[in-house]
């Protein structure tokens, strides 16, 4: 398990839902001195090592954690604990578990699902085990806290159902939209919001589609929901947005720590490994955590003050203890840590942290340096002194002509190209195609058309929405560009997004204070310098993932406005390479993309 940290209550969203499994499972069957085992499936698992460690559950009484699909062996003197999706695979490793009352694997079982449980899984489950269950509950948590504002859905798949010309109207993509409707819904639950919902009329009807399911479902949880007396909509604002509103974003090279290791490093399941004893070291794991307070310090910094900044904080260390003079080494750094096993955490993270720096600046050097100018140029249509790209063609060529750039980084170049033109001509798309030799992978660029974004252009096309004039900030030379869903925070948060781009679910639309100005005949509360907890909640989901850019817009808005907290969300996590992936397979038949079974949630 994940650890969870001694910072709980810091931990944002997923502290939250720790203290929501705390109150709706563990103090609802507690009883002293007696020791439960608890059963998870795929899903409650990650959802507990994404909030607890092992030491927290049994804290709670728990002695041994089970998957409730595998086989195990009896322990008929304990009760269990069963926190699992209301899925036919996990209600069926519950109903195994009770075949019969000589056979039963536990003393008695306390259910708690995560989400509402369909009629006929819950009278299949009552008819064949009824006796044996104690407790069964729907705890309305079906979404992963990824990070203190950051959610998912966990629900990659949901890109090819929302997106696939082969599934529109088709009750494959009615499904998936349902269940995603739910899960968002529980995560208002455990935000104790009622939001009002919004959502981006352009370029596809998904948003609007999920708004409108989204609206119903709250409005009958609320209704349905006795204990709450949460139904004001004033406090809390849910925007719905559809990927292709900003395909810039997706594809650009980013160069702040976090979304920069994930585009161009082989981080999976947020696990580096790395050798920090030099090419020849022993091979070692780190898991990229909130856990890790300097992680979390550092991941949304620009990679040229992250490596400013780690070699101060390790010779800090090392000054304090006064035990290396001059200059560092590792062989200072391992004496260290065998001294002083208080810092050896400390050291350790540190040093994983320069190493993923390191390993960064290293592709950067090689190959990125280069295409970074090229694609700021296109992105915004204007160079580092602010001239206004007139051929951007010319600015393109050089990547395409040069050997050293992989295909995936040439394709990313002619979507910002195309995108810089909002489209380009059926014959200038085919020869670049056929003169980058990428023909058998055309359709990471042509299936953008999917998500409503224009790849041919047409005499009837609109002009590219404006852009906040940003020439003020002060930013890196190759990090100028802006994801657009920080303007539309930004906007939300001051009440300034258009009624037409934007409309809401409801008819009657409820007032929205994001920014938390109040009149003067209003009585003010005592100002708390960054007291967002009683504050608004702005919260934005975006069909078809998010990126990490767009993950840090939602920590650098909320630290500017302090009477408002964004929490960002999306079915899964983008990175550009798993992206144009996923776009390649948008327009294939469903049985040659592999699609996971929908009903898992």
């Amino acid at each position: 398990m994940a650890p969870m940290g001694a910072a709980a209550g810091e931990r944002g969203l997923q502290s939250l839902v720790w203290h929501r499994l705390k109150s709706s499972v563990f103090d609802d069957c507690r009883k002293e001195e007696e020791w439960k085992i608890i059963l998870l499936d795929d899903f409650t698992t990650k959802l507990l090592s994404l909030c607890c460690k092992m030491t927290d559950l049994l804290a709670e009484g728990i002695t041994v954690v089970e998957n409730v699909y595998k086989n195990r062996e009896p322990v008929p003197h304990m009760k269990a604990i069963y926190l699992i999706t209301p899925t036919k695979k996990s209600i069926d490793g519950l109903i195994n578990d009770f075949m019969s009352k000589s056979s039963s694997k536990y003393k008695a079982a306390y259910v708690y699902f995560t989400d509402y449980c369909p009629d006929s899984l819950f009278n299949k489950m009552k008819s064949s085990c009824s006796k044996a269950i104690r407790r069964c509950k729907e705890i309305n948590i079906s979404f992963f806290p990824y990070e203190s504002q950051v959610f998912t859905l966990d629900v990659p798949d949901a890109f090819y159902c929302c997106y696939s010309p082969t599934l529109e109207k088709t009750s494959d993509k009615d499904a998936m939209m349902e269940t995603v409707a739910q899960q968002i819904v529980t995560l208002c639950a455990t935000l104790k919001a009622n939001p009002g919902v919004r959502y981006r009329s352009k370029p596809l009807d998904n948003a609007s589609k999920l708004g409108q399911l989204v609206e119903e479902k709250l409005e009958n949880y609320y209704k349905n929901d006795e204990e709450s007396q949460i139904k004001d909509k004033n406090n809390s604002l849910l925007l719905i947005i559809d990927r292709g509103f900003d395909p810039v974003s997706t594809v650009l090279h980013e160069l702040t720590f976090q979304a920069m290791a994930y585009d161009l490093l082989p981080i999976e399941n947020n696990t580096y490994k790395y050798k920090a004893d030099g090419p020849s070291g022993k091979e070692r794991e780190a898991i990229l955590e909130e856990e890790d307070e300097l992680w979390v310090k550092i991941r949304h910094k620009h990679i040229a003050d992250v490596l400013e900044e780690i070699p101060k904080l390790l010779k800090e260390v090392s000054t304090k203890r006064k035990a290396t003079e001059g200059k560092l080494s590792l062989s200072n750094l391992a004496h260290l840590m065998k001294k002083m096993p208080h810092f050896r955490k400390q050291i350790t993270k540190q040093v994983v942290h320069l190493n993923i720096a390191e390993d960064c600046m290293s592709k950067f050097k090689s190959n990125i340096e280069k295409l970074c100018k090229t694609e700021q140029d296109l992105a915004l249509g204007t160079d580092a002194e602010g001239q206004k790209v007139k051929d951007s063609m010319r600015v393109l060529l050089p990547v395409l002509l040069n050997k050293n750039h992989d295909k995936y980084d040439k394709i990313r170049a002619i979507l910002l190209y195309i995108f810089s033109t909002n489209g380009t001509t059926q014959e200038n798309l085919d020869k670049l195609i056929q003169n980058v030799q990428i023909e058998s992978d055309s359709d990471m660029i042509k299936n953008w058309q999917y998500l409503g974004v224009p790849i041919i252009s047409s005499a009837t096309q609109q002009r590219k929405q404006s852009r906040k004039d940003r020439s003020s900030e002060e930013t890196f030379q190759l990090s100028r560009w802006t994801p657009i869903i920080k303007d539309v925070m930004e906007d939300a948060i001051e009440n300034k997004l258009d009624s037409k781009e934007w409309p809401y679910c409801s008819r009657c639309p409820p007032a929205w204070n994001g920014s938390g100005v109040v009149s003067v005949r209003q009585k003010t509360k005592t100002n708390q310098p960054d007291d967002r907890k009683s504050g608004s909640k702005l919260i934005i989901f975006v069909v078809g993932g998010i990126t990490y850019s767009e993950m840090r817009c939602a920590y650098e808005v909320s630290q500017a406005c302090k009477s408002c907290e964004v929490i960002i969300g999306s079915t899964h996590i983008l990175t550009p390479k798993r992206l144009l992936d996923d776009i390649k397979k948008v327009n294939k038949p469903k049985d040659i993309v592999c699609i996971k079974d929908e009903t898992k949630l």
